[in-house]
Formats: structure tokens, sequence, C-alpha cells
């Protein structure tokens, strides 16, 4: 699978144009979904040296990318004539999703077990009533 990761508040927190601290779990999820054979691709509106020095700061983590604001490494403009920043990947991961950015762990069983957002929170939420159910009524005859 291709996906493409967000930089700023999703791998770190905002800190624009710094960059802030890392977000908890995110490199080393990024690095099992490659483990996966997955291929990611930082996509991001940093430029220049910001951009630079965002990959340089995940390299540093062990983290390296498949492409950096491109669908492939070799791809410009050039061998494109119809390149464009819109991504053709299967998964985006942005903290500006609608619902926000799910914890790191969710990301990554999303990911592995093919589960969409909406199933984790009705699970999530079942395992919850699950634990708190009121404890069943006694009848006359089961008191002691």
């Amino acid at each position: 699978m291709l996906i493409a990761v967000d930089f700023d508040g999703t791998i770190v927190e905002h800190r624009y144009p710094e960059i802030g601290p890392e977000i908890p779990f995110a490199i080393d999820t990024l690095k099992m979904l490659r483990q996966d054979g997955h291929r990611l691709v930082l996509w991001s509106v940093r430029e220049g040296q910001l951009l630079d020095d965002a990959v340089n700061w995940c390299k540093e983590r062990g983290l390296e990318f498949y492409a950096v604001n491109r669908d492939y490494p070799e791809e410009t403009v050039d061998n494109n004539p119809h390149f464009s920043r819109k991504l053709k990947v299967d998964v985006f991961i942005d903290d500006r999703n609608i619902g926000g950015l799910p914890d790191w762990g969710t990301i990554y069983r999303m990911i592995k077990q093919h589960q969409k957002w909406y199933h984790i929170i009705d699970e999530a939420a079942r395992n919850s009533l699950e634990r708190h159910e009121a404890p069943k009524k006694k009848h006359w005859w089961q008191f002691k």
C-alpha cells in the first residue's frame, strides 16, 4: 500500500517552521508499516530547507521515505508532464482529517487489519459497555 504521511501535527507537534517534539509512537509506527511492506510518502507543505530539515529529522530516527511530496522518487515536472502535488496514494495520514488524528496504535491497527475508523470506535464502545454493565439483579430464591 502507498501511504502519504503529513509531518507537522502528524509526526511531530505543530511548531512550524520549527520542528516540534515527536507525537508519541509516530516514528515507531511508521517504521513498523515500512517493515510490513508499505511504501511511505512524506507529504508536507514544507519546501526547500524546511522540507530538508524534516526529512533529515526523520532519517536521524531511522525513518526513510519512499518519496517526498511526489508519487515516486524519480517523478519530476520534466519526466511527468502531468506532475501534480495531488498524490495518487491509497491512504493519507494527516492531522487535518475529519475527526482529527487517531492515536498511532489505532492508525497501525486500521492499516494492518484493513479496518475503518468507525469499526474501531464501535468495537471500543462495545467493549466499554461490556466492562461497565450493571450487576444482574438477584431474585428472592438466589439470596442465602
